[in-house]
């Protein structure tokens, strides 16, 4: 293995082995095809019938109950499918067959029946669960004994995500807006299975790396600043061997799984077909409820009784870890607005015509926004060719058709733009905004987290909680005219612009910190298991986004929707102020990890 690592870096572009550029792209393909479909979700199911680019007319309750169990279960499947890659298919195989069952669900999407639209949501599902922890996974592989390169990697490796991102919900947005929501549902497709090519044909770059089952599942864990003494690393290592997964554990989580997995499905089942696969009350609270709760329950008592089990200091770190859990829990609640509620003011709610001097300003920095990033990674392109064509010449070509085909829809999009006289803004547009802040944002955040300013972990929870409902605030300002009921607005543009900036701030204050803290404060023996519990608070997360978003026709009628993303406002707000008082008693649980 040291042999095919040393051989990875031997090619090095901007530093970095020209493997990690293959899983840039990988990565990049993959994230292109999956914003640029997950931003037309909302926007297809409540279109109207009737209209020059029909969708299905659904409520918007019906719509985001199914987007809502389908964000969440995204979030599940990859800790089965990385149990998958680590047992039985290796990592790189797990990458194409998610790649390959992506496609197949993009394609299956773009037919635009019923049957085909549930059907492209579980195989998407379903490779994704495949797909998201295996990359990662190969670049933890490529950089063993290399650990003083991992974070600039990961940095390069994150501007792929980002990147994919901005260009997939432009180019499938402006397709599916004016063309037809096939054309933005099999453009996906067709970069997905681009992406799975030139993946699948540079193999033998990586030679044995990700190639076969790990034996023994390692965790790489940052080492701790504060090392305990050999005493208590002894009691710890006895700790951890005392502290098997019992049959009550695995009862525990298996009914707790099953009591979740029928709330997503009953949810939106119920909803949309009328149909209750839980018929039946308990106390005055439906069978769903009844269900959801009791699964919460068996939760926590899972987590409980393991966590006593731990010496003390491990138990206080795992606590820490637990608090942070519920924060992420009302952070993506809220953030996830975006592929909701947001969007949805986006389009019926917001000014997006712009006409003279405007329009013209909009359309340089329009095009200006969407060439220089594509020029900056086309050079990348070419650098990666220069080392590695000899050798992966094939999927070098495939990559150069993947860009050739975005660089003739950027064309045909901003000729098609600059021919208008006006420009009408497309809804979908607003969403690359998330990306753009975070590219031009994150060096700044970098630079604040290395200073001696760099705030505590709760600090930090409490500082992106904040910025999130401040995001809603102006949102509830900018809404405070349109008066209850009301189904269209013209609010303008710029409310929208200032609560993404804010947003995408808020999660550069919180993204980086969940996983770190995890890996430096959960012992190895329960990592895989709060991993999975991490995945599980951001499913919940997504789960209870929808839910609340759908409730933007009962609030707004009923009140208005300024009371809507006030509601948004005032709970993260509360929650973030939470965080940062729970500072000093969060530091002392932490035992000196910073």
């Amino acid at each position: 293995m040291n042999t095919d690592i040393e051989n990875l870096f031997k090619d090095k572009v901007l530093g970095h082995p020209a493997g990690l550029f293959v899983l840039f792209f990988t990565e990049m393909w993959e994230r292109f095809s999956f914003y640029g479909m997950r931003i037309l979700l909302v926007l297809f199911l409540t279109a109207p019938l009737i209209s020059n680019n029909p969708g299905w007319e659904w409520p918007r309750e019906h719509a985001l109950a199914l987007i809502g169990t389908y964000a969440s279960l995204l979030y599940l499947t990859p800790i089965i499918g990385g149990w998958i890659a680590d047992k039985i298919t290796g990592y790189r195989m797990a990458v194409v067959l998610g790649c390959l069952i992506m496609t197949l669900g993009h394609a299956s999407m773009a037919l635009e029946t019923t049957m085909s639209f549930y059907l492209g949501l579980a195989l998407l599902v379903i490779g994704t669960g495949f797909f998201k922890p295996n990359i990662t996974s190969i670049i933890s592989e490529m950089y063993k004994g290399k650990e003083s390169k991992k974070d600039g990697a990961y940095t390069i490796f994150y501007m792929g995500v980002n990147a994919g991102a901005f260009f997939g919900m432009m180019l499938c947005g402006y397709l599916a807006e004016n063309y037809g929501w096939s054309w933005g549902f099999g453009l996906a497709g067709i970069f997905m299975m681009l992406g799975m090519l030139q993946f699948w044909l540079a193999k033998n770059l990586f030679g044995s790396i990700g190639a076969k089952p790990s034996k023994k599942y390692e965790v790489e864990l940052p080492q701790n600043i504060n090392e305990e003494n050999p005493a208590e690393q002894e009691d710890a290592k006895i700790n951890e061997k005392l502290n098997p997964f019992t049959m009550f554990d695995k009862i525990l989580i298996v009914l707790a799984s099953v009591g979740g997995l029928l709330y997503l499905f009953n949810d939106p089942l119920e909803k949309i077909e009328g149909t209750n696969l839980l018929p039946f009350e308990v106390g005055g609270l439906s069978g769903s409820n009844f269900i959801i709760l009791c699964a919460l329950v068996l939760f926590l008592i899972l987590l409980v009784t393991r966590i006593a089990r731990y010496i003390p200091v491990v138990r206080d770190r795992i606590i820490a870890v637990s608090i942070f859990g519920l924060f992420t829990v009302f952070f993506f609640a809220f953030f996830e607005q975006s592929l909701g509620s947001m969007t949805l003011f986006a389009r019926d709610y917001t000014n997006r015509e712009l006409i003279g001097n405007s329009a013209m300003i909009f359309k340089i920095v329009d095009a200006l926004l969407t060439t220089v990033p594509l020029i900056i990674i086309t050079w990348v392109l070419f650098l990666l060719s220069k080392k590695t064509f000899s050798r992966i010449g094939l999927s070098n070509v495939v990559l150069a058709i993947a860009f050739i085909g975005v660089w003739v829809l950027v064309i045909f999009r901003l000729a098609d733009k600059f021919s208008q006289e006006g420009n009408q803004i497309d809804a979908t547009w607003f969403g690359i905004l998330n990306s753009f802040f975070i590219i031009t944002l994150a060096p700044l955040f970098s630079k604040w987290w290395e200073s001696k300013y760099n705030p505590s972990a709760a600090m930090k929870y409490g500082l992106g909680l904040i910025l999130l409902g401040l995001g809603f605030a102006i949102l509830s300002y900018g809404a405070s005219d349109i008066p209850s009921g009301a189904k269209t607005a013209s609010v303008s543009m710029v409310f929208l612009i200032l609560a993404y900036l804010l947003h995408t701030m808020g999660e550069l204050c919180l993204s980086p910190v969940g996983l770190s803290y995890l890996s430096k404060l959960v012992p190895a023996r329960m990592i895989g298991f709060m991993f999975g519990v991490w995945y599980l608070a951001i499913a919940v997360g997504q789960k209870a986004a929808g839910t609340m978003g759908g409730m933007i026709d009962k609030i707004s009628e009923q009140y208005s929707l300024g009371t809507f993303f006030l509601i948004f406002t005032l709970i993260p707000i509360g929650v973030g102020v939470l965080s940062i008082l729970l500072n000093p008693v969060l530091k002392k649980l932490m035992h000196g990890v910073r």
